[in-house]
């Protein structure tokens, strides 16, 4: 049965940060960390269709969706500053243990906060997220390469992400022509809406700047995955442009009971291929529920 989605507001240090939530506290809990450029947004329909038998939180990320955008003198915007303030967030509604669904970003922040503490978390949930290099394709190297030698000239090119452009790209980029017709246009359209406040641009330029800083922890989360071996879905639209398929199953090699999903689809799966993510989703928390 569809479920109410509630949207909430709850100040951790001193930041507004908003969160929906939906279902029952006394069931299994699910943490719902969103990618770029999303926020909260991209899990209704999943929060709706799973809210009957769990208790499902999504919050959105300080400048991100509808959350504060405090200023870059008040809160840091880096992947270390943001996984802190969701596990803060977490403690502060009373989150204990839960399972962690990442997505994009979502990835390196929920996995931080898993490193950090191992005992919350009951199971994960990767969709096109990344943690190992195979991930990081010939697409990237105009970015790393503008890293590790910065210029104007290569600055601009980098920067062509965060325009109306590159944020309907995010969805539509790679996806099957089959599919188009799935990507409401209000989404992207919200998306950019948020992501052109003032000053918002240029904060998320220089988090994607910091993406870098990910990278010498992969080993650390994959070590994170070889000693708990948390139970683990790995859903992969197989389109995506933005993280290579060649991931996917990366994942296994740490985790050999990982659930490893290749979907006709690319990087925004839940959206356009909703009834099958949902599927898998359903299908790896009921074997959770029965452990």
């Amino acid at each position: 049965m569809a479920q109410q989605i509630f949207n909430r507001t709850i100040q951790i240090d001193g930041i507004d940060i908003i969160y929906r939530e939906a279902g029952d506290p006394k069931h299994p809990a699910l943490l719902l960390l969103h990618g770029f450029p999303r926020s909260s947004t991209m899990f209704k329909n999943l929060m709706t269709a799973l809210g009957d038998r769990y208790h499902l939180v999504a919050p959105d990320y300080p400048g991100f969706g509808f959350s504060a955008f405090p200023d870059k003198a008040v809160f840091e915007y880096t992947f270390s500053n943001l996984s802190a303030i969701i596990n803060a967030f977490t403690d502060a509604i009373g989150l204990h243990r839960f399972t962690i669904y990442l997505h994009d970003y979502g990835c390196p922040i929920g996995l931080r906060l898993s490193v950090a503490h191992p005992e919350k978390i009951a199971g994960i949930i990767v969709q096109n997220g990344n943690a190992y290099a195979e991930g990081i394709g010939p697409q990237w190297d105009e970015t790393i390469d503008y890293w590790k030698n910065p210029s104007p000239a290569k600055k601009k090119k980098v920067y062509a992400f965060l325009s109306e452009e590159g944020t309907r790209d995010q969805y539509t980029s790679g996806l099957p022509e089959a599919l188009w017709n799935r990507v409401s246009p209000e989404l992207w359209v919200l998306d950019w809406e948020r992501l052109s406040r003032p000053g918002n641009l240029a904060m998320q330029y220089e988090l994607n700047c910091d993406y870098q800083h990910n990278f010498p922890l992969f080993p650390v989360f994959q070590a994170y995955f070889r000693e708990q071996q948390p139970p683990a879905l790995v859903i992969w639209g197989k389109h995506d442009p933005y993280f290579s398929v060649a991931e996917a199953h990366c994942y296994q090699r740490d985790l050999p009971a990982a659930q490893v999903h290749l979907i006709e689809g690319s990087h925004m799966v839940l959206e356009t291929n909703f009834e099958e993510v949902l599927r898998l989703v359903e299908g790896f928390l009921g074997r959770r529920k029965k452990d």
